[in-house]
């Protein structure tokens, strides 16, 4: 009878010795205020100005991920299955309609800047040599799309239905005296297509990217009243995330600020 009570014992006394290591464990763990906030971008402008954010945040404490992704896709994707914390690289009417389109849980944070859409071509020097028939290439997502075809409308190429708005389609086109073919493709494909189309609206983001410098080459430029300004987004829950303030607070610095200016001249504009 000893011997079994002394048996117990010794099996408690190894069983407490394992949860102590095993506690001893968990508190070796790196808290989460330690690991890196990821924020997603898209290759371009957006990528090098969240770099330039990452080096000063870092000076500030916060440690910044920047996740780089080629499309408009993935970055609320990745957001959206939290494999990243925040992003940044659309404007309020696009996360308007993914999460309207996606039941997404997200909200913008912040705004950051303004990409002025541009007209590009390289088949005529100015928009009045556009000849009748004439291929115009056009983001294919709905709210880029819809931005480009206003900004047709004001060069006076096209005419959209009444209240077609900000979500403008190529079905709203009213008006097409000249007969003009609209060509829809994925916004980073877009600025590729110009040796194909004879006039191309494009993101800045991905003029940018493709060698295009915005304020020489296009022939027409959004002017800075445009309601795309860029944001930070972030699932709804983490809003209130004090690493969250921080990064808003950092990106709308006087030091990024006048990176943006001094680095992008007028093909970026400072939103805040």
């Amino acid at each position: 009878m000893k011997k079994y009570i002394k048996q117990i014992a010794l099996a408690a006394i190894l069983t407490l010795s394992v949860a102590g290591l095993a506690g001893c464990g968990k508190q070796a763990t790196a808290p989460a205020a330690d690991k890196p906030l990821k924020v997603g971008v898209t290759a371009g402008p957006h990528a090098e100005v969240m770099d330039v954010v990452k080096k000063i945040a870092e000076k500030e404490g916060l440690k910044i991920e920047v996740v780089e992704f080629n499309d408009y896709v993935q970055p609320n994707v990745a957001l959206h299955q939290g494999d990243i914390d925040a992003n940044s690289f659309q404007h309020q009417p696009y996360l308007d309609n993914m999460v309207q389109d996606r039941k997404y849980d997200m909200v913008s944070v912040a705004k950051t800047v303004i990409f002025p859409m541009g007209i590009y071509s390289k088949k005529v020097k100015a928009i009045s040599e556009l000849k009748p028939g004439a291929t115009i290439a056009i983001p294919n997502d709905p709210t880029n799309g819809g931005r480009a075809l206003l900004l047709l409308e004001q060069q006076g190429l096209i005419k959209l239905k009444a209240g077609a708005g900000l979500k403008a389609a190529a079905a709203d086109i009213a008006e097409n005296p000249k007969n003009f073919k609209i060509k829809e493709l994925d916004a980073a494909q877009v600025p590729r297509s110009l040796e194909d189309v004879d006039l191309a609206a494009v993101n800045t983001n991905y003029a940018m990217t493709a060698g295009l410098v915005p304020n020489k080459d296009a022939l027409a430029m959004e002017d800075g009243n445009s309601p795309y300004a860029n944001i930070i987004a972030v699932k709804s829950k983490d809003k209130d995330n004090p690493a969250i303030a921080k990064l808003i607070k950092v990106y709308q610095s006087e030091e990024v600020k006048k990176f943006i200016e001094e680095h992008f001249k007028s093909s970026v504009i400072a939103a805040w």
